[in-house]
């Protein structure tokens, strides 16, 4: 049979890039995408950033004092990022054929043009991809090349950053098997422990397993599969993936929860998983819900709608908070979950979150995962902020980095707010120079700008949620 090739691409510090990619004044400085009031954890880090030592998912405040006064703190801007995925998958597709597309900013690829080619070629083939990504976009990425999905993606992370990493079948052992079992995707926290337990601490330690042993640690099903793929076994197809409705986790524990002190460890548990996954998919959600099983059986789901999508920790952590019930209150609990559903990527209304009305909106219980709808079931009413709205609300209709426009200077965005005056710097991607000019905050001639603009991509607009 000919050799096969599947290539992972990943956008390198994709929230970040993008952040400088269309305001040039950030580039080169440390640069955090997350909740600008410091609460919550780094939704992203540019690699400036990553060389102080901060990284996504790391608490914001924290980061913050690892960049210091050079660093520079971003509120997320969905919208944007998910106009510029659009635009790097679509010229993916154009070389690749079929990929599938595991989150905002990464995919596999089989090209049908590297069947039987050799190492060297396909080297030559990613750097041009790479190459073309960059000239149309202006963004940095990184792809890996292997026999199968998982040398792929690991390859990829070596190739990082701003690079190609191809790991050849015949070498595959040799270069992974010194690396740790967690790096092999689908291993863990939990899978690692159990591993350590039996003393495999690398992939080559785990390959060399014998059947019996893998399936006593992980199981038939999962734990075999993984031990193929760490063997060099990895026949897993490259395919279009369905887009997931909603994503949540829920636990089933083999004692009641019957404590209030239990009941947050369970639903901290749910929460943490629920937003890794959230965070994976790159879109946001509408709605959250909070699903509990009880001793006896029944069913219980709370569910809250925002008025516009969002993936802000803080927002999501709060409506789970008020979401949730205690066992004081219903009962011994078996089973917390919770999910996001509603699932889009952000529209017009997304936008301008402070000129909408802060209003509780009640929505009727969806199926929730494979949960039961209940007749018991109630709904919460919950009012919830998010950070640029609550820091806005000190600054006028202003928060910092808020993309604005101006009848006679253009687009911009703010860099800071108080004393009555409001500072904007006036760039997008295209700007050869930007400039900064200051405005009483209620300057009626300044405006809430769509951040779109700052892509400067007249094509976005006709391919963007804007027209739906």
């Amino acid at each position: 049979m000919s050799r096969r090739w599947v290539l992972h691409i990943d956008m390198d510090a994709f929230f970040a890039s993008v952040e400088q990619l269309t305001r040039p004044a950030l580039r080169g400085r440390p640069v955090l995408v997350g909740g600008i009031s410091g609460r919550g954890v780094v939704a992203g880090a540019s690699y400036e950033a990553r060389a102080l030592g901060a990284r996504s998912a790391m608490p914001m405040f924290q980061a913050k004092a690892l960049v210091g006064f050079s660093g520079v703190v971003v509120a997320p801007r969905h919208a944007v990022y998910a106009a510029a995925s659009r635009k790097v998958f679509e010229l993916v597709k154009q070389e690749a054929g079929v990929i599938e597309q595991l989150s905002i900013d990464e995919a596999f690829m089989e090209p049908a043009e590297l069947v039987g080619a050799s190492e060297d070629q396909v080297r030559a083939w990613a750097q041009q991809l790479r190459a073309k990504i960059r000239q149309h976009t202006g963004l940095p990425s990184s792809i890996g090349c292997g026999g199968g999905k998982q040398a792929a993606k690991i390859g990829s992370g070596m190739a990082k950053p701003d690079g190609v990493y191809v790991i050849p079948p015949e070498r595959q052992a040799e270069i992974l098997g010194p690396l740790p079992v967690r790096k092999l995707w689908g291993v863990g926290p939990v899978a690692e422990v159990k591993l350590a337990r039996v003393g495999v601490e690398t992939i080559a330690d785990f390959a060399a397993l014998e059947p019996r042993e893998v399936e006593s640690v992980l199981g038939k099903a999962v734990g075999v599969a993984l031990w193929e793929v760490a063997r060099g076994n990895d026949t897993s197809p490259v395919m279009p993936r369905a887009e997931a409705k909603s994503v949540g986790a829920e636990y089933t524990y083999p004692k009641d929860l019957v404590s209030k002190a239990h009941m947050d460890q369970a639903i901290e548990r749910a929460f943490v998983k629920a937003i890794a996954r959230l965070r994976r998919d790159g879109r946001g959600a509408r709605t959250v819900s909070v699903k509990l099983k009880l001793s006896d059986f029944h069913t219980e789901s709370r569910s809250h709608s925002f008025v516009y999508p969002t993936e802000d920790e803080q927002a999501l952590r709060h409506a789970v908070g008020l979401l949730v019930r205690y066992p004081d209150e219903v009962g011994p609990i078996r089973l917390v979950g919770v999910s996001f559903s509603n699932l889009e990527y952000p529209s017009q209304e997304m936008l301008f979150p402070e000129l909408l009305p802060v209003k509780p909106v009640v929505v009727k219980e969806e199926d929730y995962e494979t949960g039961v709808r209940s007749a018991q079931t109630s709904h919460a009413e919950v009012t919830v902020v998010d950070d640029a709205v609550a820091e806005s609300t000190s600054l006028g209709q202003w928060f910092s980095t808020q993309d604005v426009s101006h009848p006679e200077f253009g687009h911009g965005w703010i860099q800071g707010a108080g004393h009555g005056i409001v500072t904007v710097r006036f760039e997008t991607r295209a700007s050869e120079k930007s400039f900064i000019k200051t405005f009483p905050v209620d300057d009626p001639l300044l405006e809430p700008a769509d951040p779109l603009v700052s892509l400067d991509w007249p094509e976005v607009f006709a391919t963007s949620d804007h027209d739906e």
